[in-house]
C-alpha cells in the first residue's frame, strides 16, 4: 500500500485509497488512553468512514497481573475480535488511534505477532484526519465477518532473560520517557529504574507535535545513535509492552529495520521479581 515507508500510511494515501475502492483495507479505530475510560464514545460521535471499534483493554491487552500491566491477549480472544472487526489475510489492515499512534502500534505489532502480512498505522492518527478535512461519520457500517486465522510466534518475543542477554550482547532500547529511565518520577509502577544496560529511547520523540513520526532519515540517525545497525539484534521494552511497540514501529519505519524483539512484560514484568536488577542513573 505505502512500500516507500511501510509500515505508515498517511492520510493523503489512504483518501485516495478509500475513492479508488480497489484495495478495500479494513480499518481499525483502537482510539485508547492510559488510566482513562473507554474511548468508545469518541468513536460513536466521530470516526473514519467504514471504521470499526476495537476495545483496547479486551482485545489488545490481556489481564494485569504477574505478566506485566498490558500482557499478551489471549490468541483466541484476538482473533475473534479482528474476525467480528471483518480482518482477513487478504486485505490490508489499517489501525489508527487519536494522534500518537502508541495504541494503533500495539494493535499493528499484534496483527503481525499473530501472522497478518498486510498491516499499517495511519500516521498522525485521527487528527490528522480531521485537520486534513476529510470526512467522519456516526455510522457503523455492518461487516462481513473476517476469516483471520491468528498464528501466535511470527515475530520475536522476548522474555525477561532475553531482554537483559540482548542488553549486554547487543541493544536494548527502553521506550519509556527519560526521567523515567533515570528512576526519577515514576508514579506508575512500585520500582523506578531500569534493566541494567538498557539505553534510553523514549518512544514518542519518534512523533512531532501533531501525532506524526519523523521522516525516516530522521528516525535513521536517532536510532543509529544509539548504536542500532541493519545487521543488529535489538531488544525494545517500556513499562508494560506498549510504548515497546510503538518503538518497534518507529524503527521499521527508519529503514535500517533491524531484527527487533518486543519484551511485552516489559518493566511491569521485570520488577516482580525482586532478583532483577535494577539500575538508575
Amino acid at each position: 500500500m505505502n512500500r516507500r515507508n511501510r509500515p505508515l500510511v498517511s492520510v493523503e494515501r489512504l483518501k485516495q485509497v478509500m475513492d479508488e475502492g480497489s484495495l478495500d483495507p479494513v480499518l481499525l479505530d483502537v482510539r485508547w488512553q492510559l488510566n482513562a475510560p473507554s474511548q468508545r464514545a469518541a468513536y460513536d460521535e466521530a470516526h473514519l468512514p467504514g471504521a470499526q471499534w476495537i476495545e483496547f483493554e479486551e482485545v489488545l491487552s490481556g489481564e494485569p497481573g504477574d505478566d506485566g500491566r498490558h500482557p499478551m491477549p489471549d490468541h483466541e480472544t484476538f482473533e475473534r475480535a479482528m474476525r467480528a472487526a471483518g480482518v482477513t489475510d487478504d486485505r490490508p489492515v489499517i489501525a489508527y488511534d487519536q494522534a500518537n499512534s502508541l495504541a494503533a502500534s500495539r494493535a499493528w505489532w499484534l496483527l503481525q505477532h499473530f501472522g497478518h502480512t498486510d498491516v499499517y498505522v495511519l500516521d498522525g492518527g485521527f487528527e490528522a484526519w480531521v485537520a486534513a478535512g476529510h470526512p467522519v461519520t456516526s455510522q457503523v457500517d455492518p461487516v462481513v465477518p473476517g476469516e483471520f486465522v491468528a498464528t501466535p510466534g511470527c515475530t520475536p518475543v522476548l522474555d525477561a532473560d532475553e531482554a537483559a542477554d540482548l542488553a549486554y550482547r547487543s541493544v536494548l532500547l527502553d521506550a519509556r520517557p527519560a526521567d523515567r529511565f533515570r528512576g526519577e518520577n515514576e508514579t506508575i509502577d512500585p520500582v523506578a529504574g531500569h534493566i541494567p544496560g538498557a539505553v534510553s529511547m523514549p518512544a514518542l520523540a519518534n512523533v512531532g507535535h501533531d501525532g506524526r513520526f519523523l521522516p525516516p532519515d530522521d528516525l535513521a540517525m536517532r536510532f543509529t545513535a544509539a548504536g542500532v545497525r541493519p545487521d543488529s539484534e535489538v531488544g525494545v521494552y517500556c513499562g508494560s509492552g506498549v510504548q515497546a511497540s510503538h518503538l518497534a514501529l518507529a524503527l521499521q519505519a527508519s529503514g535500517i529495520n533491524p531484527r527487533t524483539g518486543v519484551y511485552v512484560g516489559s518493566w511491569s514484568h521485570w520488577i516482580t521479581d525482586p532478583d532483577r536488577p535494577v539500575e538508575t542513573d
